[in-house]
């Protein structure tokens, strides 16, 4: 087995710690030996969240290296951009095109990057860009916190796994009243065409 090296990247109550629990699970479902490492110090107040996901026949450590991460899944635009250094050479990553203006930003200290800007950082370090509208198909679905899921069901197809194995992780650790909304998010991300 190929190992796998997933970053995930977001701010606190988007889902991040959900998706990389999915996420782990599935790698396990899939046969894989997974680490998994998170980062959520200041979660519950907007701080970053981050979270290392490797899959592989043999993973000694939960921390991906620099340079080494296969995908990036970035669920707030700025918080993706601040991961280059961990990507390879022909790294995807999966952006939710949705801003979280931090502090700094809101004060009027420093300014939001544009999107074109944060796609410049993303590919000057080896990355295929790709931007997912995870919180608008969410808030569609009804719940904008699915976005995660959606991002989910987008990565799935890339990384070549099956659906079932999916739906079963989700069916197992989303609570019965979000279940059927998280299953039709990940299959709202599984269904797009992304380029």
């Amino acid at each position: 087995m190929k190992n796998i090296d997933i970053l995930m990247a977001g701010v606190g109550g988007q889902g991040t710690i959900l998706a990389s629990n999915i996420l782990s699970e599935v790698g396990l479902e899939l046969g894989y030996t997974v680490k998994k490492s998170e980062v959520h110090g200041m979660a519950q107040r907007g701080g970053t969240v981050e979270s290392h996901v490797r899959w592989g026949d043999k993973v000694y450590a939960p921390l991906i290296e620099q340079g080494h991460a296969d995908f990036l899944v970035g669920f707030e635009m700025l918080e993706t951009a601040r991961w280059p250094l961990y990507l390879k050479k022909g790294a995807v990553v999966i952006v939710n095109r949705y801003r979280i203006p931090p502090p700094v930003v809101n004060l009027g200290k420093a300014k939001y990057p544009s999107e074109q800007e944060i796609k410049s950082i993303l590919t000057s370090a080896g990355g295929r860009v790709i931007w997912v509208e995870g919180t608008r198909i969410a808030e569609e679905l009804g719940n904008p916190a699915m976005a995660g899921v959606v991002l989910l069901g987008v990565l799935s197809n890339m990384l070549g796994c099956n659906e079932d194995a999916w739906v079963k992780v989700i069916q197992r650790l989303v609570p019965e009243k979000f279940l059927e909304l998280n299953k039709k998010a990940f299959l709202a991300g599984r269904a797009l065409q992304v380029a």
